[in-house]
């Protein structure tokens, strides 16, 4: 098991994780690319799956869950003792995440790659010639997607972490 101080460091990293990720996302949308995607994403990562792997065998150990006993009552996914405001931000921020992705899945127009030198976009047997600012665009757009799903988890790794260091009686 996993100590209440661990918990909290994982939930701290966790949060790190979001909040990195919102950042880059926010950057991305902006035009901007302050990192580049291996950087990006491999930080995110490590501030992320640590959390969220701990959050849910915790979670899973701690308050022997199965699954929710209603699926759509809010206080079968969320333990007793946390207020219904703090999974409510969490839901929320989730949406963020889940909406980042949604909106660059729907501007990705292929692949970026390049061939002999060339700028292109590959979607199936399709290749088109870009010029470079649409090819980072599109590179962008992918490094939002990676972002979003490691944002998302590290909402779920902060939320859980979170949850099971702060429960002082089944601790």
């Amino acid at each position: 098991m996993i100590s209440r101080r661990g918990l909290l460091l994982l939930s701290l990293m966790s949060g790190a994780g979001v909040l990195w990720s919102a950042v880059l996302i926010v950057a991305l949308a902006a035009g901007a690319r302050p990192l580049g995607a291996a950087v990006a994403v491999g930080v995110a990562a490590f501030l992320t799956v640590p959390g969220f792997a701990g959050g849910i065998v915790s979670n899973r150990l701690g308050f022997r869950t199965q699954r929710p006993l209603r699926p759509w009552r809010l206080a079968s996914w969320v333990p007793p003792h946390v207020p219904h405001w703090a999974a409510m931000a969490a839901g929320a921020v989730l949406f963020g995440f889940w909406l980042a992705i949604v909106l660059a899945f729907a501007s990705l127009d292929g692949n970026p790659a390049m061939r002999d030198g060339r700028y292109v976009l590959e979607d199936h047997d399709r290749v088109i010639e870009v010029n470079q600012a649409v090819y980072d665009r599109q590179s962008g757009h992918q490094q939002q997607i990676s972002l979003g799903v490691l944002g998302a988890f590290a909402v779920g790794g902060t939320f859980l972490c979170a949850a099971r260091a702060t429960d002082h009686e089944h601790h």
